[in-house]
């Protein structure tokens, strides 16, 4: 019997396709005399938000979306960040406001997250948001969980009535995704660390997707054969490598498709980050009562 090797679900290639469109689209939006943009605060000195804002100033550069970049300090206060927060919300010439995580201690993430006006919320995380995605009327969508959700378009993998087993519970990707596959006809499991015989629950899974935040977490013997594998999981491992949730050799040798990591999901998030601001751009901004028209 020949041992199945899973297709990767290539996500540098198809996050090219997708910026390669919105170059399209922002050129359009400039004969309008619009120009998209982004106004991306980063609070504090954490290094992998300082990498993870500097690609997505890249990403935005390429494309033609202009990007303010705002960078506080540490010791700033929740309310200073707060009154930031509120500056973009009443500036019309801005059509998405990002806010890198983690913040530090004394700032409430989840504040912080419901100052941002929902029409502006690029990252999708605002309470309206999640609501308008969970009753299947979706406004912005969290960036993970929808580029996740470009793979199955791209690659024609059909998701309606497929069991979906998600591991991990959390609001950037864990629930958000459950409501998309739900959407679209998948009968969603979600599972988590309390979870009991975890794999006896993966191993039901046509569509496994690993969100859990630790290397190498499913094993071969976790997944059923023939299996779509999503692989969220960004870890380094003991030698510094930056690995995945699965245990990628193993389960490629059972899975029909997985993404790679790194290449997989990662430039996704940021596609999808880059075609909701151009999106809101699109469609113009609702603040308060006043609408601003775009062309």
């Amino acid at each position: 019997m020949n041992k199945m090797v899973a297709k990767l679900l290539d996500g540098k290639e198809l996050s090219k396709e997708i910026r390669n469109k919105l170059k399209q689209r922002v050129t359009v939006l400039k004969e309008k005399g619009i120009t998209p943009k982004l106004a991306v605060i980063l609070v504090g000195e954490d290094e992998a938000s300082k990498v993870y804002v500097h690609n997505k100033h890249r990403a935005a550069e390429k494309i033609g979306i202009e990007t303010i970049d705002i960078k506080l300090a540490q010791d700033i206060t929740e309310k200073e960040l707060l009154l930031q927060v509120r500056k973009y919300n009443e500036d019309d010439s801005i059509h998405g406001i990002l806010v890198q995580l983690p913040l530090p201690k004394q700032i409430s993430e989840e504040k912080v997250t419901c100052a941002i006006a929902p029409e502006k919320d690029v990252d999708g995380f605002h309470p309206v948001n999640i609501g308008h995605l969970f009753m299947n009327n979706p406004h912005s969508l969290p960036c993970t969980p929808h580029g996740i959700m470009k793979f199955f378009e791209k690659y024609e993998l059909p998701i309606a009535g497929k069991n979906v087993v998600i591991v991990g519970r959390s609001n950037i990707v864990g629930r958000p995704m459950a409501a998309m596959m739900l959407n679209n006809d998948a009968t969603v499991t979600i599972t988590h660390s309390k979870t009991k015989n975890l794999s006896e629950f993966t191993r039901q899974a046509d569509i496994l997707i690993a969100a859990v935040g630790h290397a190498a977490f499913i094993k071969k013997n976790d997944v059923k054969p023939g299996a779509v594998v999503i692989d969220v999981g960004m870890n380094r491992n003991d030698k510094g490598k930056l690995v995945g949730d699965v245990e990628q050799k193993g389960v490629s040798e059972v899975a029909s498709y997985i993404t790679p990591v790194p290449g997989g999901v990662g430039p996704m998030t940021i596609a999808m980050l880059m075609e909701q601001t151009v999106k809101f751009a699109e469609r113009g901004v609702q603040i308060g009562n006043r609408k601003v028209s775009n062309g």
